[in-house]
């Protein structure tokens, strides 16, 4: 299933329909085998529904769903990415997606994204480094754990 970056359509989804449970779905399965934790504990529907926040699927040209991410604001001036996944075998799903969310992030008008993953998940934290996200302290239920490791990136507007 391989993709090619130029035919990837992201935009905002309901985060409840088919296509985004079943990649939720997905996520949830490959961090259990990963992490040992499906994440799902950190992550509920009504967050990435509301006024500031934003789910978003990745779609090839024939409107398969390849990818996902959300946007959950944390406050006035910062939003939480949460729930990236790309189908194995895609090529420049996860970036499109990040993306996106960045571009939404600005329409909105937030000035940073945070983030957290587990520092198990070797490849979550290489891909979030090459996107620009820096390491910073835990925050909010992540503050003081020593699984997670948290980042941040600072938009431009």
């Amino acid at each position: 299933m391989a993709a090619d970056p130029l035919t990837i359509a992201v935009c905002a989804e309901d985060p409840a329909g088919a296509d985004a449970l079943a990649l939720v779905a997905e996520l949830s399965a490959a961090l259990t085998a990963i992490t040992g934790a499906s994440g799902q504990a950190s992550f509920d529907l009504s967050d990435v529904r509301g006024a500031g926040a934003c789910f978003a699927l990745a779609r090839d040209a024939r409107g398969r769903a390849l990818g996902c991410g959300a946007l959950r604001p944390l406050d006035a001036d910062t939003a939480e990415v949460k729930r990236m996944f790309a189908r194995p075998g895609t090529r420049g799903v996860g970036s499109a997606v990040l993306g996106f969310l960045e571009g939404e992030a600005v329409r909105r008008g937030y000035v940073a994204l945070r983030l957290s993953t587990r520092h198990v998940n070797q490849r979550a934290v290489g891909f979030y480094e090459r996107h620009g996200y820096r390491r910073i302290p835990g925050y909010g239920r992540y503050a003081g754990s020593e699984v997670s490791v948290c980042f941040e990136k600072v938009l431009a507007a």
